[in-house]
């Protein structure tokens, strides 16, 4: 006789603010995790802290010109939005790697990112796609799982489009990335893809309103939304303590390991950080898993 499957872990109820930007391409990371929340019975409360804004296409366009991409070996995207933006941009009257060079070409992305490296992407990227250009999506979804999918540079070089940050301090992961691979050999490439900056002084005022509903949870998926947060709380008077202390029995919970030692390097304490890290699925999982009952709506 087939036992019942175990029932997943609820989140009715539950007021859940994410501070996931809501624009940019790619789905906008902040509706997908909305929609996630929902699906799971939570109450989601979107206060981005963040903006994406992809650049011009102009300013990728010296990468896409015709064979503009034979010299590199490799195009390695950090981001969703990194990816969305070069899809802009892509031309498809002319692609930038050349039929002309038999060399093996990746393009490799984080986790569900790669999605997006569609057939019409890569048939856009190569008309040799097919047999001259590969996908890598390495195992552990970081960018530093990344630099290790790519193994050994030996000199050659890789084209990394990442985005310019404004009005924040630069999170240490893109430094960290291209660091990583220089040491591990590479000639990596920053192109400026999209702008990530502060969505201003009133972002917070969802979470300081006098009349607002007490919240379950908060959810950070990226470090600059942390800082944009604290950011905002500054701007209205307050403080991340402060707001901890209006409702004691929120949970912080962060998209995997490198979001939480940002979060908690910027002094806001994490509760649940997400062991499956290459979608959203996985933070909602874990944070669903922390609540012991349904929450009496």
């Amino acid at each position: 006789m087939s036992q019942p499957l175990p029932e997943t872990p609820s989140l009715a109820g539950r007021r859940v603010a994410f501070t996931t930007p809501q624009t940019g391409g790619g789905g906008a990371y902040g509706g997908r995790l909305g929609a996630l929340l929902r699906q799971r019975g939570a109450h989601p409360v979107a206060v981005p802290t963040i903006a994406v804004h992809p650049h011009d296409p102009d300013r990728l366009r010296p990468y896409l010109l015709p064979s503009a991409l034979d010299p590199f070996a490799a195009l390695a995207f950090t981001s969703r939005s990194g990816i969305s933006a070069f899809a802009r941009a892509l031309s498809s009257s002319h692609r930038p790697l050349s039929h002309a060079s038999a060399l093996p070409f990746t393009v490799a992305a984080l986790g569900s990112d790669a999605d997006l490296l569609d057939h019409a992407f890569l048939s856009r990227l190569c008309g040799d796609a097919g047999t001259r250009v590969s996908v890598l999506v390495p195992d552990v979804p970081t960018p530093a799982g990344l630099v290790e999918a790519l193994g050994r540079g030996s000199g050659r070089r890789v084209l990394c489009p990442v985005p310019d940050v404004v009005g924040l301090r630069e999170p240490p992961v893109v430094p960290d990335f291209l660091a990583g691979l220089e040491a591990a050999g590479w000639v990596a490439v920053r192109a400026p893809a999209y702008t990530t900056c502060w969505a201003g002084p009133r972002c917070a005022e969802a979470l300081v309103d006098p009349d607002a509903a007490p919240l379950d949870a908060v959810v950070f998926t990226s470090t600059a939304e942390v800082e944009g947060l604290l950011k905002g709380l500054e701007a209205v008077g307050w403080t991340w303590a402060r707001l901890a202390a209006r409702w004691p029995g929120m949970v912080v919970a962060a998209h995997g390991p490198v979001t939480a030692g940002g979060a908690r390097s910027l002094g806001v304490e994490v509760d649940i950080v997400s062991t499956r890290f290459s979608s959203f699925h996985g933070v909602v999982d874990a944070l669903a898993a922390a609540f012991p009952s349904q929450k009496i709506v």
